[in-house]
């Protein structure tokens, strides 16, 4: 079936992917996010592909479609977008606005919204890291030329509202930076021990999620440290392992141990302040 047909077949069907659901990607898997519309709106297929050759200097070819599906190349991946003229059900909505700290107000903004488009760059061979950077830029392009309220990705348990969405991918303006929370998320907890931070995301890139565990840190700083850390593994291809110390001084010495997860599934790695 082609791409055309497996979205015509699922018009009316929203995507299969599930906020809190644990999903490793890998080259071989699709990318999938869902921008979120209201007034039955859609994508401008002429204004996204011309944003993305123009804004971001992406290679945009093979264009097939209309503002209903819409394929194409972006430099060398396969992009397909399917308007769904129903709104995300309100459950799964519900389930992440309740991890969404960045948007306070999602359910109020996104309570009326009527449609959204299933966004899904397709399997490839090109670096995970190089993949998600093309995807920001698709999602970004979506955002900066409609009427779009924010992106819905469930693999990740991510809410994040256009503004926010648009102002963070701009760091890929810098080739050094990356928006680790467009493609991460970060959790922040607080308990009578202390305060804990966690990242749910990096088994989509080959690694082990983190933790910090009962900080004496503020949440703002251990945001940071978590953010900058995570920043770090992906940046540079780095993977940590137990019994190794991380320091962003001279003096600062780490500790980190790998064991059962306390806020995520799995082995995660956990650093001792």
């Amino acid at each position: 079936m082609g791409f055309f047909g497996l979205f015509n077949r699922n018009k009316k069907s929203v995507g299969n992917d599930q906020p809190n659901q644990s999903a490793k990607e890998s080259n071989d898997n699709l990318l999938l996010a869902m921008p979120m519309f209201n007034n039955d709106e859609t994508f401008d297929s002429v204004k996204v592909t011309n944003y993305l050759k123009g804004y971001w200097d992406v290679n945009v070819i093979d264009v097939q479609g209309n503002n209903d599906t819409l394929a194409f190349s972006a430099d060398g991946e396969m992009i397909v977008l399917g308007t769904i003229d129903r709104p995300i059900p309100k459950e799964e909505i519900e389930g992440a606005a309740a991890y969404a700290y960045n948007w306070p107000a999602a359910l109020d903004d996104l309570q009326n919204h009527t449609s959204h488009v299933l966004v899904t760059m397709m399997s490839g061979n090109t670096d995970i890291i190089e993949r998600c950077k093309i995807f920001t830029k698709v999602l970004h392009s979506i955002l900066a030329t409609s009427n779009c309220i924010g992106i819905y990705q469930g693999t990740q348990t991510l809410l994040i509202p256009k503004l926010q969405f648009i102002e963070r991918a701009e760091v890929l303006k810098d080739n050094n930076e990356i928006p680790v929370n467009l493609w991460v998320y970060i959790g922040l907890r607080s308990t009578e021990k202390g305060n804990n931070a966690y990242t749910y995301g990096l088994n989509n890139f080959g690694k082990s999620e983190m933790e910090f565990i009962n900080a004496s840190l503020e949440l703002d700083d251990l945001y940071e440290l978590l953010y900058n850390t995570a920043s770090y593994v992906l940046n540079s291809n780095i993977t940590f392992k137990s019994g190794e110390t991380l320091g962003y001084t001279a003096e600062q010495k780490i500790k980190i141990t790998q064991s059962q997860g306390i806020f995520t599934a799995g082995q995660t790695l956990k650093f001792e302040l």
